[in-house]
């Protein structure tokens, strides 16, 4: 239960949020998505260690891509959900 209120599980968690309020909110094309997400995951990363490596590069493409799966498959999951009804 410790792993799922960890900073790290959060990160992705806030991250896939601010992406999908991202992309609903704005007129940012698709394809600029994984963009923002690469910048906003890095940033989040030298935030959290208060300096930048190579690790906090890392780091912050791994919440990148992990928050744009999640935002993919919410995405999926809503679209698949409205052609059921």
């Amino acid at each position: 239960m410790e792993a799922i209120f960890s900073i790290e599980f959060t990160a992705y968690v806030a991250l896939a949020v601010l992406l999908y309020a991202i992309r609903e909110a704005t007129n940012i094309p698709n394809r600029y998505i994984p963009i923002v997400a690469v910048f906003l995951g890095v940033a989040f990363a030298g935030f959290e260690n208060r300096a930048f490596s190579f690790e906090v590069l890392v780091a912050g493409l791994k919440y990148a891509l992990y928050g744009i799966g999640s935002v993919a498959t919410v995405k999926y999951a809503l679209e698949k959900g409205e052609e059921r009804k």
